[in-house]
């Protein structure tokens, strides 16, 4: 069963959101926040192994809640999908490099909704259909955006794990990785974890994040 907590200053949106995930038979909500620190709170007492967060509340926003998330070792398998309406999509960087496992329309359809719940569960990374990886990639090359990463970082990675580096951050799939590379989906998933574990990301959203910010993926222009 996926536990979920809803973050959102909005009750109506929170109740809609609460009715949708309820109705599926492996997720159960098990608290709702109007702020970040009430997030936090109810995450730590309720338990949680999804947050669907705000980014933009009263008091503690989204994206310093997600910090406290990904800072706190207690809450090391919380996955956090930020809950967007795209009007700040530096914003929504901000918070895939805090922690966030990705993000989401807020009009996205019921089914996307919960699809986004159990890939996140399940350690992926959601980055929504109708929010391009090139929207991602132009803000994290941004100078101004954020501080960047030496690409000596990469320097412990393997040939291979480099390549499914450059795959992960187009958004590929392990099924589909393996395809392009002519190798096993388990083998993928081998280099994933290797990746997860060499690069100390939390799981393939911050491998995304790396693979533009090291520069060892270039963003797309126009």
């Amino acid at each position: 069963m996926i536990r979920v907590v809803l973050a959102d200053d909005q009750a109506l949106l929170r109740s809609a959101f609460r009715v949708l995930v309820d109705s599926d038979p492996g997720m159960t909500v098990t608290g709702e926040a109007s702020d970040g620190a009430e997030a936090l709170r109810v995450i730590r007492e309720a338990g949680a192994d999804v947050v669907l967060m705000d980014i933009r509340m009263p008091g503690m926003d989204g994206l310093a809640a997600t910090r406290a998330i990904s800072a706190d070792p207690a809450l090391a398998a919380v996955r956090v999908v930020i809950l967007t309406t795209f009007e700040s999509d530096d914003y929504v960087v901000q918070a895939l490099r805090a922690g966030a496992s990705g993000f989401l329309g807020k009009g996205a359809e019921p089914e996307e909704l919960l699809a986004a719940i159990r890939l996140a569960a399940d350690g992926e990374s959601l980055l929504s259909p109708t929010a391009t990886r090139g929207l991602i990639a132009r803000f994290l090359a941004q100078s101004d955006g954020g501080e960047s990463m030496d690409d000596s970082t990469l320097d412990v990675l393997t040939a291979r794990e480099r390549e499914v580096l450059v795959e992960v951050a187009g958004g590929l799939s392990n099924d589909e990785i393996a395809k392009r590379l002519s190798v096993s989906p388990l083998t993928v998933k081998t280099h994933i974890n290797r990746l997860l574990t060499k690069l100390s990301a939390r799981d393939r959203a911050q491998l995304v994040v790396t693979a533009y910010e090291t520069g060892l993926v270039k963003p797309r222009t126009g």
